[in-house]
């Protein structure tokens, strides 16, 4: 046992003693990968299918890395995702106008394994998980009234409603894969500059969403506000619930509203980051 120790303890001081700590900060775009449907496309002459990933946008990576030797290292990173808008439901009908949108705004964070192949090109893998943030779903809704509805509200024919509204949707804990190929140029003893492919591999599972922003107004056939304010985020029209709860199992007696079947929606990306690498000095005497 006082052997084992030994040489455990030998083999850490000369990672250490050998190692070599470096901060960097990049910042790149992804694209969308293993996309699937998030939506539908609607107007008179037909139905069309949406697909992406919400892990497509601008990201934001600071990661610290200690390397053990000249080619072995491990390497801690946080991040932040401004997603691009996903559309979700895009309808175009006489009566009936929608634009949903829906964007992730995430922070992540990653433990990866890093290899240096030469001095310039490095390759790192490792697992990814997602610490905070949401999808924001934003939805613009245009319906006109039938002659019915607009006699009761006492506008003309013609008029309609016109609503706004935002809704958060969080997740349940996720666990990805991430890796990465980058090449890297030295500028001096302390700074480089890289530039590197990255693959996010995750998907979310839905846990609940809450209506952040609610607002109907009543318009005039030639736009103007008849009635501001007829629905509200404190007085929302009966069928909108203000908070949704995603389940795995529902009854099919369940009349709930509230709890709806959970899903799962992608993440996945391919991007490209550039960025800048400062090394501090090594801890070993030269």
């Amino acid at each position: 046992m006082k052997h084992l120790i030994t040489v455990c303890a030998a083999i850490l001081c000369g990672a250490i003693s050998y190692g070599q700590w470096q901060v960097s900060a990049s910042s790149g775009y992804a694209i969308g990968s293993a996309t699937m449907k998030l939506g539908e496309r609607v107007n008179s002459s037909g139905t069309e299918n949406s697909y992406g990933s919400y892990g497509e946008g601008v990201n934001f990576q600071v990661r610290g890395t200690y390397f053990f030797d000249k080619n072995f290292g491990v390497d801690l990173g946080v991040g932040y995702l401004h997603g691009s808008d996903q559309d979700v439901s895009v309808v175009n009908l006489p009566s009936t106008e929608v634009d949903a949108v829906a964007r992730a705004r995430a922070f992540g964070a990653s433990a990866s394994i890093v290899y240096k192949f030469t001095n310039n090109i490095y390759g790192r893998f490792g697992a990814l998980l997602k610490l905070g943030g949401k999808t924001e779903g934003v939805i613009y809704q245009k319906s006109v009234f039938s002659e019915p509805e607009a006699e009761a509200l006492g506008v003309p024919n013609g008029s309609f409603s016109e609503t706004n509204y935002t809704e958060d949707f969080h997740g349940q804990f996720p666990l990805g894969f991430v890796g990465a190929l980058g090449y890297k140029y030295d500028l001096d003893s302390n700074f480089s500059v890289f530039a590197e492919v990255e693959f996010y591999g995750i998907s979310l599972k839905r846990k609940d969403s809450e209506i952040s922003e609610f607002n109907t107004d009543v318009k005039l056939p030639d736009g103007t506000v008849a009635v501001s304010g007829l629905y509200t985020i404190d007085n929302l029209p009966e069928g909108v619930n203000k908070k949704t709860t995603y389940v795995d199992k529902l009854s099919n007696t369940n009349t709930d509203t509230t709890k709806e079947l959970s899903q799962k929606v992608p993440y996945s990306s391919f991007g490209l980051n550039i960025g800048i690498t400062y090394k501090f000095k090594k801890t070993n005497k030269e």
